[in-house]
């Protein structure tokens, strides 16, 4: 298994066409992905782990 894309909040957010606010306040939700980690003090998630959520959680959103 190869490294996983890696998204910011802003890239979440270019993919749900939300506000980074609203990113973060869905990053807060139990069932939203935990992020993977942090370059620099920038949270990051697995694409997968997003698409995966949108999938189940904004089927609206899910074809992008």
């Amino acid at each position: 298994m190869g490294i996983p894309k890696l998204w910011t909040s802003k890239d979440v957010a270019g993919r749900l066409k939300v506000s980074s606010e609203r990113v973060r306040q869905l990053s807060h939700r139990d069932d939203f992905p935990e992020p993977v980690g942090e370059v620099g003090h920038i949270r990051v998630w697995a694409e997968n782990d997003v698409e995966e959520w949108i999938a189940k959680n904004r089927p609206d959103k899910a074809d992008g």
